[in-house]
């Protein structure tokens, strides 16, 4: 029985996991509510859950507040953009399926068309804000990477992006009874699953030995820095 209470055990570890989701639940949705601080906070909860899934030791609150400080500038820039970009997007979308102008045939090209550039922005904003918490890049640079990685891993996206879509549809609309699961853990239980991804992809770019003072790293060098 000494075994079973020790904090070490496999059990244990995994309910603190659990527990670690529902704190940074609470952080994120708290640290959210200004909107233009939700790339700084989704950069936070990633930064903790990448660290979760490596199972690295380390307290929840102070990482999450770590990484919103060192990333807040970069990941509110990141989000204004990919904010603006969206909303375009969206209004675009709209117009061509709500209003009847043009042929058909222009409208489903023009559909097709934003619709591609949706779904290159939904990748680029899956894997941009794990690739500002794991790794150093001038600001220019996070949402090149991200598109460029988002291809390369292609089945990866798709992966996650099911597995995202998934455990949002079948906790809100098919088994509402598991939606407390959305409200306990929200963004952060998606956040942690993605983590598990995220974690093997990264390894490629991660150099053979890192620096010990540090734990963001350049992944890709801008070329004036070359």
């Amino acid at each position: 029985m000494s075994g079973f209470f020790n904090y070490d055990n496999p059990v244990w570890r995994f309910i603190g996991k659990f527990w670690d989701l529902i704190l940074l639940n609470v952080l994120f949705i708290v640290c959210s509510i200004p909107v233009f601080t939700i790339g700084a906070s989704t950069t936070a909860v990633y930064y903790v859950t990448l660290k979760l899934v490596r199972d690295e030791e380390g307290y929840t609150i102070r990482s999450f507040f770590k990484s919103f400080k060192e990333n807040f500038k970069q990941a509110t820039i990141i989000w204004l953009v990919l904010m603006a970009a969206g909303c375009v997007l969206f209004i675009d979308f709209f117009f061509f399926v709500r209003t009847p102008s043009g042929t058909l045939t222009f409208r489903t090209i023009m559909l097709a068309v934003f619709g591609g550039m949706s779904i290159v922005w939904g990748a680029i904003t899956l894997y941009v804000f794990p690739l500002q918490a794991r790794f150093y890049n001038s600001v220019k640079r996070p949402l090149f990477n991200a598109f460029f990685m988002s291809i390369r891993h292609f089945l990866q996206t798709i992966g996650m992006a099911a597995i995202d879509v998934g455990v949002v549809v079948i906790s809100l609309f098919l088994v509402p009874q598991i939606g407390i699961l959305l409200i306990l853990f929200g963004f952060p239980l998606l956040a942690f699953i993605n983590s598990l991804f995220f974690s093997h992809i990264f390894e490629r770019y991660m150099p053979e030995k890192e620096p010990e003072d540090t734990e963001l790293h350049p992944l890709f060098e801008d070329e004036e820095d070359q």
